[in-house]
């Protein structure tokens, strides 16, 4: 591999881009760097300026002699490049709070990766990606791509599966935090801790045991529910049902919450829409808009701690690792997406699942987890067959696979409602769905329209 690295990030006029330049600031003598992209869109143009400069002055401040460029053509970008990674969002934010509106509006969950919104979200997304690994084929046969593009598992899986491009990991910052977060909850280093997680992407469970194999499992259940106890910042912590986790003896994810607790889940959310008035894509919006605020000042010369209020801290830095272990073959343990080759024995190799692996030269190995339980297998095989069906759909643009992705979607209201949503979400981002043509003018001919002052706002304004 190249001794003079070409790093490419396609998104990247992202507010998490000053947290991966830091992350390879800190590697930096593990990984030689020579020059760095950041490829955006005329829209994040000027974002795309202003982390531009900031990451430079990173780099100067840093004393290495790392250069980065900008652009708006990603295939001039793409020339040579040895790691690709993504973190671009398809319709910006304001596509975001499409999907968490329309669905509040009809009393469902709007989240970003959960129910009808990491549906569209996905829908969006995988013809982009598509059109990324086309220009990769031509530009850097020989890269891999380092995606953390959100809904991640369901991206990297089209990567893989459909668009056969191999040399693809994902990656996700929740597994990053629960590592971080429970060595201290239990007075242990990450060192004394042996983690194993199997799942899928944003739907993993894991184990805990300590350097002689005692399962410290059972102990971290017992500390899930508090303040420290490895929640995102960005998910209602609703409070696990202890005897649950104890009869599993499996660590969720805190996007289980959605799943177990769907209840109080959706009557907060509901709550907070009504009455802050807003979604929390709306509040992310503003936090951005200060961020950036800050990222302009001509003094600031590192990462900002005010980015961790974002909710995706450590993506950024898992990507850098990625990397580094892939470059220098290091043979350590990192939670990614990556094919499945019987390490989730209920699941089909071929299937992208989020698990323990081995990351080296050779890509992520994934570790065998084994037999599921009953319970977990089936929430498994009903995750995974909705991936499926969204894929497809985004890939055809077949409204019946859309439809049967809501209808086996258990966030989503399996009634006219749920039908609704998907009509109303399909007419918002009409902009970002052209595989959806078709179906689109019949929805408009039949009358159907957009009622959210908000969401009608968004779209006379191009979005």
């Amino acid at each position: 591999m190249n001794n003079q690295l070409k790093i490419v990030t396609i998104g990247g006029g992202s507010s998490y881009t000053p947290e991966l330049m830091e992350g390879f600031i800190k590697r930096y003598n593990e990984l030689p760097i020579k020059e760095i992209w950041l490829v955006d869109i005329e829209a994040g143009k000027e974002k795309l300026d202003i982390v531009a400069n900031l990451s430079q002055r990173m780099w100067n401040t840093a004393g290495y002699p790392v250069k980065i460029y900008t652009t708006l053509d990603r295939r001039k970008a793409l020339k040579n490049a040895d790691f690709v990674t993504t973190q671009f969002r398809v319709g910006l934010l304001d596509a975001r709070i499409k999907d968490e509106r329309i669905p509040a509006l009809h009393g469902m969950l709007g989240q970003e990766t959960n129910g009808a919104g990491g549906i569209f979200k996905a829908f969006r997304t995988i013809p982009v990606i598509k059109s990324i690994i086309d220009d990769m084929r031509e530009f850097c046969p020989n890269a891999w791509l380092i995606n953390f593009t959100n809904p991640s598992g369901m991206i990297t899986e089209a990567v893989i599966k459909h668009f056969n491009w191999k040399k693809c990991i994902g990656l996700c910052n929740v597994p990053t935090i629960s590592m971080i977060a429970e060595p201290k909850i239990i007075n242990k280093s990450i060192n004394d801790l042996n983690y194993r997680f199997a799942g899928l992407n944003h739907f993993h469970w894991h184990k805990v045991f300590d350097k002689n194999g005692k399962d410290l499992t059972p102990e971290l259940i017992e500390h899930i529910n508090e303040k420290n106890g490895g929640t995102p910042v960005n998910i209602y912590p609703a409070k696990f049902p202890l005897g649950l986790l104890h009869s599993m003896n499996l660590l969720p994810c805190g996007y289980h919450r959605y799943y177990y607790m769907q209840k109080e889940m959706l009557q907060h959310s509901l709550e907070e829409f009504k009455l802050a008035g807003g979604t929390r894509a709306e509040q992310v919006k503003q936090t951005e808009h200060e961020l950036f605020d800050i990222y302009k000042n001509p003094k600031l010369d590192h990462k900002p701690e005010q980015l961790s209020k974002r909710g995706g801290a450590y993506y950024s830095d898992a990507a850098c690792e990625c990397i580094n272990a892939i470059y220098n073959s290091k043979k350590i343990h990192m939670v990614v997406s990556t094919q499945n080759n019987g390490a989730i024995s209920c699941l089909d190799d071929s299937s992208i699942v989020e698990v323990s692996s081995i990351i080296s030269a050779t890509g992520a190995q994934p570790l065998a987890w084994g037999k599921m339980s009953p319970s977990q297998k089936g929430w498994l095989q009903l995750m995974k067959a909705m991936e499926e069906c969204v894929i497809q759909a985004a890939i055809t643009g077949d409204y019946g696979t859309a439809l049967e992705a809501f209808n086996i979607n258990p966030l989503i209201e399996n009634s006219d409602e749920g039908i609704a949503v998907l009509n109303e979400l399909l007419l918002a981002h009409e902009k970002y769905l052209p595989q959806f043509k078709e179906i689109i003018c019949k929805l408009k001919e039949q009358g159907i329209k957009l009622t959210d002052p908000i969401v009608v706002d968004l779209m006379e304004n191009g979005y």
